[in-house]
């Protein structure tokens, strides 16, 4: 991969500011005690209007399907949209159970009015498949979650139909690591083949190099890492820490030198996307380099990745804003995998802002070593054994000094506990 080093300063210059709404309760200063027993007392008012608001949207949906039904018989067409109504309302009112049973008629009737692979069944699927994942009832949501599939297969077309393919690749993730189902290695093939069907879609309606396929390319790269042995980061950002599933070690051996492959032909794709952008800035293409280093670490593949390495650090040498990036990426060893979604570890926080603080070195190698407890909260004793654990096992890129990789000593991270 030739790295490409755009001088287009203008578009390195404007940093993305997000807005933050800061809200204020404004009381009056008198009697504390009393201000806050009024504060409780409107609190409580308050949450009896918006569920006195919310039967009130129910009672309505369900005099106008009483309405219809006398009107136009139990299968009238214009049912269903009440029905998703309802199911709706009950669902804010937290009422799943209904809810799961509206929806299930609205999507009877839109069978017996419109067809098997009707449209409008898509948004009542929707609705019963959150119901059934609020009461716990995974079989029941990944069930329909097929259905859901089908019948976007025939009704949909174009983007939408990526992205819908996009959700249930997500779907996929999210149902592994639940466990659901009996063959949870089969997941992470679907959720791979998902993405890439997703790609598909956009590159038709899009072209070969529109930034949408990114999304796409990115959810491959996770479904690589964790079909050749990651256990980590979950979609709800919290952290797995047991082993794999049943026989699925063994076939995730199998997959790991064809994942290997895949994997690189992955990051070539998001590469070739970035740089016919042309907006394309220096942090970009250097950090898809670094993707393409770091997957070759990962997989053990040293030389190589350090090759890589060796090479975007050359290159990051032109302007003093191509030294300061090569600062902020090499300066530091860096935990592996470090992709958004599947990173191996928790973001380390301040010394003072965790409740567990470690110190460790990591070697040229990248092999992490003398790990040392800080902090004196034994309560977190369990959960602090499962990140040093992970620590200790996961591989790092180490950081690069003059191109070559250097041991690191006295690095002081801390974790917030609660995130895993």
């Amino acid at each position: 991969m030739k790295f490409i080093h755009r001088q287009d300063t203008s578009s390195r210059t404007a940093p993305v500011i997000g807005v933050l709404f800061l809200i204020l309760n404004c009381l009056t200063p008198a009697t504390g005690a009393t201000d806050t027993a009024m504060s409780e007392t409107d609190a409580l008012a308050s949450e009896e209007a918006a569920q006195e608001a919310l039967m009130s949207d129910v009672r309505a949906y369900l005099q106008r399907i009483e309405a219809q039904e006398s009107r136009d018989g139990a299968f009238a067409p214009g049912l269903t949209e009440d029905l998703l109504g309802l199911g709706l309302a009950l669902q804010r009112n937290g009422d799943h159970e209904q809810a799961v049973k509206v929806f299930k008629r609205g999507i009877h009737l839109s069978r017996v009015n419109e067809g098997l692979y009707s449209r409008r069944q898509l948004a009542l699927l929707e609705g019963e498949i959150a119901s059934h994942i609020a009461l716990g009832s995974l079989a029941a949501a990944d069930e329909r979650q097929r259905y859901l599939y089908r019948v976007q297969a025939k009704t949909l077309s174009d983007v939408t139909r990526g992205q819908a393919l996009m959700e249930h690749a997500l779907w996929q993730r999210q149902a592994y690591e639940a466990g659901i189902g009996e063959d949870p290695f089969a997941r992470l093939v679907n959720m791979w083949s998902l993405y890439r069907f997703a790609l598909s879609e956009f590159a038709k309606v899009e072209g070969d190099t529109s930034p949408l396929l990114l999304r796409p390319l990115y959810g491959m790269l996770q479904a690589q890492y964790m079909l050749s042995g990651f256990v980590g980061e979950t979609t709800n950002g919290r952290y797995r820490t047991g082993g794999v599933y049943g026989d699925e070690e063994s076939r995730q051996i199998g997959y790991r030198s064809q994942s290997y492959k895949q994997g690189n032909a992955v990051i070539q794709a998001i590469y070739d996307i970035q740089v016919a952008q042309d907006d394309v800035t220096l942090k970009d293409t250097a950090e898809v380099l670094l993707l393409l280093g770091d997957w070759q670490y990962w997989h053990g593949k040293r030389t190589e990745a350090l090759d890589t390495y060796a090479q975007l650090y050359g290159e990051l040498a032109e302007t003093e804003a191509a030294q300061d990036l090569r600062e902020q990426l090499f300066a530091t060893p860096q935990p592996l995998p470090g992709l958004e979604g599947v990173r191996a570890l928790p973001r380390h926080l301040g010394e003072q802002n965790g409740r567990l603080l470690l110190e460790f070195g990591v070697s040229e190698r990248g092999r992490v070593m003398d790990v040392v407890r800080l902090d004196d909260h034994s309560h977190n004793d369990e959960k602090a054994g499962d990140i040093i654990n992970r620590l200790r096992r996961t591989p790092f890129r180490p950081r690069i000094d003059d191109g070559l990789p250097v041991e690191t000593q006295g690095l002081r991270w801390a974790y917030d506990t609660s995130a895993w």
